[in-house]
């Protein structure tokens, strides 16, 4: 993505500097500051002007329709400022789960790391209004409200902020600068005029300031036509400041006046929202471009740059729309195969965004579909499921259907979402489009995504699971994406069908590949790699794994995330087990709820999920709930072809001797008991457990009770049979 950086000569060389605002502004450094003005009223030159006197770090983000997405804005936050002072990893980390948990992950992290900045930091978020996404306004929201002391989050916006400020303007935390503010005084009038080389009376002066009402765009318009008028009072008669007359200005002086030539270069070129002279000749089929547009940047300040060597530029949005109206009416012919070659042109350079979107406006559902099912392994990789769902909202479901690839997008939205029952529906449509000749040139690609699909959702069981994947991966590069779910899913077939070694090799080649660039796929494979070990009673391999699948959820801020769902359910029946009571417990919650956010998901995955986390209730002496979990896994299974396997391990959790405790030991308790099979002492237990050689003997004579035995070896016993501890294998055996 190109840094949107406004040049800061563009803002303080040759403007009109506003002193009164600028010291107004840095009054108090502790305190948001938001410029709400119509455009034109100066707010991005009065921002520039107040960091180019600032000795903090300063960093400009302008907004634009990427900035929806939360990921693209707190990614180009933390390396604005990471250029300055390094950010902190777990920012980005947290950046690349497939689905952004803003509120409890993405924004704790931002205002951490702004926290523990060495140096303070002036953070400017340049045009507000194009920002719509409410998770993206949540970020900034949270920004007004906590940057650190000494640190400053400044916003200008065309209306007022969707943003909840009551309690920044009650503690005074804030300082906002409306029209009326940015209004220009006569003297200021007076020296922005100067700069355009007029000099009016006195009276023309407050004429010109009445019928502009201090506009500063409207008056440096006038400027330019009252300085080249044979008769600047007759001009200044027929000069008006509200928004229709401006814009009618801005047709007659400054379209009229151009050459033919530069004049088609100017409509032809607002299709795009910034430019470039490669761009530009690319999209317009010309040479030259590059110095075309230095020039009009140097002649204005309708065309602002974008950097500081002069390479990129947008137009001001007044000049802007009033272009695109003009090529709309004039050419309208011409706009779909400007954007179809801006379509190209940016796909070549890998930025799925503005390739998508020229293939939106070219109206190209075709393309645009092509484009997204390319885009959906990095966008889904790199926390932007928000980007994906936001496209096909605005495409609407008529188009989504008309198209193979929107289809097949819209299916792995869904399955990725956890939605199994509307992936279906959309892998469905997909292959009626595919079937009436739709996509014919990526025609294999969409295919494999169909049946890679199938095999995730694996309604066929684990054989078919297996024997799609091999049909599949013959058509993959070996670097591709995809392949990371292929050798996970291939891992769990092997798994499900007793090839244990062969499963192992397949589910660590997902982990590898999936540090790469997929954390969910990869903490998934290491939860079916912990369960592994778990059947061949390597404790310690399994305990391992499982901790790296948490540590990465951790990390990636996946915990939301329904489909991540097996990862609580493996760590609580793991954690259960070695008598980690409240841990066991809070995941075993954890679990439940992102188990309840699955909908008709893939058979083997539900049945895993409540198979573990009913093996970790048992554990934590909750019976009841453990049996629950057993019969839905059970009614489950019927739908799952060649489930020999799990069936094996649902009849084993239910393969408890002895009768259900009429009384659950309490987490305290828990905790004590797996004391007891070992040689340790009562006061030995208590140094163990950090609590006092009364409190064990008082939690010893309670299981006692629930038990209802008389002996420590006889609770032992008992705690073997209802699963609460392991079982001896050597007392077995004696």
């Amino acid at each position: 993505m190109i840094d949107e950086v406004a040049a800061p000569a563009t803002a303080t060389d040759e403007m009109v500097v506003r002193e009164r605002l600028v010291a107004r502004l840095r009054e108090d450094r502790d305190k948001a500051l938001i410029l709400c003005a119509p455009s034109g009223y100066g707010k991005s030159v009065l921002l520039a002007q107040l960091a180019a006197g600032d000795p903090r770090t300063v960093h400009t983000v302008l907004l634009g329709r990427a900035h929806d997405d939360p990921a693209v804005l707190v990614g180009e936050i933390a390396a604005g400022l990471g250029e300055s002072e390094p950010f902190p990893a777990d920012v980005v980390d947290a950046l690349q789960a497939p689905q952004l948990d803003v509120e409890n992950v993405i924004v704790p992290r931002l205002l951490a790391a702004l926290r523990e900045r060495r140096d303070p930091c002036l953070l400017i978020l340049d045009e507000l209004e194009r920002i719509e996404s409410p998770d993206s306004l949540a970020v900034v929201a949270a920004l007004v409200g906590g940057m650190p002391a000494g640190s400053q989050v400044a916003i200008a916006s065309r209306v007022d902020p969707p943003l909840r400020l009551g309690r920044e303007r009650a503690n005074r935390r804030l300082v906002e600068l409306r029209r009326e503010d940015l209004t220009m005084t006569k003297g200021e009038s007076g020296s922005l005029l100067g700069m355009v080389g007029l000099s009016l009376s006195p009276g023309e002066l407050d004429a010109l300031v009445r019928r502009t009402e201090g506009w500063p765009a409207a008056l440096y318009l006038a400027g330019l036509a009252l300085s080249e008028s044979a008769d600047p009072g007759d001009a200044l008669t027929r000069f008006a400041g509200d928004d229709r007359l401006v814009v009618e200005y801005l047709q007659e002086e400054f379209l009229l006046p151009a050459s033919q030539r530069r004049l088609e270069f100017l409509k032809r070129a607002s299709v795009l929202e910034r430019m470039s002279g490669e761009l530009c000749d690319a999209v317009l089929g010309r040479d030259g471009s590059a110095t075309v547009l230095r020039d009009l940047a140097r002649s204005n300040m309708l065309l602002l740059p974008l950097d500081r060597n002069d390479s990129w530029y947008r137009f001001h949005p007044l000049l802007r729309d009033m272009l695109r109206a003009e090529l709309h009416r004039d050419e309208r012919g011409a706009e779909q195969g400007l954007h179809l070659r801006a379509s190209a042109w940016w796909a070549e350079r890998g930025d799925w965004d503005q390739a998508i979107h020229h293939a939106v406006e070219a109206a190209a559902p075709q393309l645009a579909g092509e484009l997204l099912w390319a885009a959906c392994p990095d966008y889904f990789t790199h926390g932007r499921l928000g980007t994906i769902e936001a496209w096909l909202g605005r495409l609407g479901t008529d188009t989504v259907a008309a198209s193979a690839g929107l289809s097949l997008v819209a299916a792995w939205t869904e399955l990725t979402l956890g939605r199994g029952a509307p992936a279906e529906h959309w892998a469905s449509v997909a292959r009626r489009r595919l079937a009436a000749g739709d996509s014919v040139d990526v025609r294999t690609s969409l295919e494999a995504g169909l049946l890679l699909l199938d095999a995730t959702l694996a309604r066929g069981g684990p054989v078919a699971m297996r024997e799609l994947i091999a049909t599949i991966e013959p058509l993959l590069d070996e670097d591709d994406p995809w392949r990371t779910l292929c050798s996970f899913v291939d891992g769990v077939g092997l798994h499900l069908g007793g090839e244990g070694e062969a499963a192992r090799e397949r589910l660590l080649d997902a982990v590898r590949r999936g540090s790469v660039a997929a954390p969910n796929l990869q903490s998934l494979a290491l939860a079916q790699l912990a369960l592994l070990y778990m059947e061949g009673e390597d404790w310690a391999a399994a305990e391992r794994e499982i901790a790296r699948a948490r540590d990465q959820v951790a990390r990636y801020g996946l915990a939301e995330y329904p489909m991540i769902a097996l990862v609580f359910a493996v760590s609580a029946y793991a954690r259960a087990r070695r008598g980690a009571t409240d841990d066991a417990l809070a995941d075993l919650a954890t679990g439940r709820r992102r188990l309840a956010e699955l909908d008709h998901f893939t058979g083997w995955y539900e049945i895993e999920v409540r198979l573990n986390l009913a093996r970790a209730a048992a554990r934590l002496d909750d019976r009841p709930q453990a049996e629950r979990l057993l019969d839905e896994a059970e009614r489950l299974l019927a739908a799952v072809p060649d489930g020999e396997g799990l069936a094996a391990a649902i009849t084993a959790a239910r393969a408890v001797d002895g009768p259900p405790l009429t009384e659950p030991l309490t987490a305290a308790e828990l905790r004590i008991l797996r004391y007891l099979p070992s040689h340790l002492s009562f006061p030995q237990m208590a140094d163990a457990a950090f609590v006092s050689p009364n409190t064990v003997k008082t939690h010893v004579r309670s299981i006692y009770r629930k038990f209802g035995v008389s002996s420590r070896q006889e609770a032992v016993e008992r705690a073997e049979q209802v699963g609460l501890v392991e079982r001896n294998p050597a007392a077995d055996g004696a």
